[in-house]
């Protein structure tokens, strides 16, 4: 293969489901007007034009493996993206989860920059050894400051500014062209016209926590206005608990599983508040898209969420129902100048930490990239 003389940078992505498809897409438009062309490689997942066309890249290669070859040692992977590395003049490859960066390191010698959506990457001995190994080449993304930090723990003995932030964001206004107004979301979901809607996005699973979701509001129903529902879109392992739950509370006439619902965020505006319960959730996407659809905000005062939250909406302890449920009553109390000038507030914290725009000058500002740049 022949090697080409543009500067290139590589993206190594472990599969492109859930929100991983709109990661790619935010870390190639990191790149739009800085002379690199991006080439974006997906390890699993079969060849999909749209997953190209959604990635904002100028290659995507798929390389279609299985989840369960690339088990152990992941050999063919590692050949697979050796092969890639040697036809192109990349600077350097930016590599999203551990099962990437690792295939990264030893298929290719780029320095590389790993990013981590979630906690605990580093827990195990063998992954900490493995870092210490490739410390000289492999730098460290946390989606949030409380990912940065327990990477930070993990690694004690790296330094601090090798692992850094780099906040989750969204295209603000490519969102909210596609959210549906209120009245249509509800429409579409088959919902009340003229119920008080609180809704919850996410996986039916503990860490989640929708069981505090269940036991908040059913304490705030009787001051909330009427109609008043709970929706919890997604599926998973604790759905008929939850359905259990709901109905030894007494709410199961309030509360709506509506099941996986494809594309959710152009529905939030369905929704008069947004409540996620989540046990420490790594950062939490779908308060970015409710902060977009202009829905008043409630999450568990840990993890990201704080992060996103802390100014703009109301955060109560992990696992309080009483404190979700003081929560709830007083989003219902606000009047729609109040939920307006909220409104405001989250646009403006979207704008000013949130979007591609604020994060692509924090990118270009981290030492990791600098250093790199001056290397290049």
């Amino acid at each position: 293969m022949t090697r080409s003389a543009e500067r290139h940078v590589l993206q190594f992505c472990h599969g492109y489901d859930g929100p991983f498809l709109d990661c790619a897409r935010q870390y190639a438009s990191l790149f739009a007007g800085s002379g690199y062309r991006v080439t974006t490689v997906f390890l699993t997942g079969v060849a999909d034009p749209e997953v190209a066309a959604g990635c904002a890249s100028d290659e995507v290669l798929f390389l279609e493996y299985s989840s369960s070859a690339v088990r152990g040692l992941k050999l063919g992977a590692i050949r697979d993206l050796r092969k890639i590395a040697a036809s192109r003049n990349f600077s350097f490859c930016i590599a999203h989860r551990f099962k990437p960066i690792y295939i990264a390191l030893l298929g290719t010698d780029l320095p590389v920059i790993g990013v981590h959506h979630a906690f605990g990457d580093y827990q195990r001995r063998t992954r900490k050894l493995f870092a210490h190994l490739f410390r000289k080449r492999l730098s460290l993304l946390g989606v949030s400051d409380a990912v940065r930090d327990d990477m930070r723990k993990c690694l004690p003995n790296w330094p601090t500014g090798r692992i850094r932030t780099l906040y989750n964001r969204i295209d603000t206004e490519s969102l909210q062209a596609s959210q549906l107004p209120a009245s249509q979301a509800r429409e579409a979901l088959g919902l009340a016209s003229d119920a008080w809607i609180v809704g919850n996005v996410g996986r039916l699973h503990p860490d989640k926590d929708q069981a505090t979701l269940l036991r908040g509001f059913a304490q705030a129903l009787p001051s909330l206005p009427k109609p008043a529902q709970l929706v919890i879109m997604g599926k998973g392992r604790l759905e008929q608990d939850l359905k259990e739950l709901a109905n030894e509370l007494g709410i199961s006439a309030y509360v709506t599983f509506a099941g996986q619902v494809p594309d959710a965020r152009r529905y939030f505006r369905a929704f008069d508040a947004f409540a996620l319960s989540s046990d420490h959730e790594p950062f939490g996407m779908v308060l970015l898209e409710a902060m977009a659809a202009g829905v008043p905000l409630l999450a568990t005062a840990c993890g990201g969420a704080k992060e996103v939250v802390e100014g703009v909406g109301i955060l109560f302890p992990l696992g309080d129902a009483a404190h979700l449920a003081q929560g709830l009553v007083h989003l219902a109390s606000l009047d729609a100048e109040q939920r307006q000038a909220c409104a405001e507030l989250m646009q403006q914290r979207l704008h000013e930490r949130f979007s591609d725009h604020a994060v692509r000058e924090a990118f270009w500002r981290l030492p990791q990239v600098t250093d790199l740049i001056a290397e290049a």
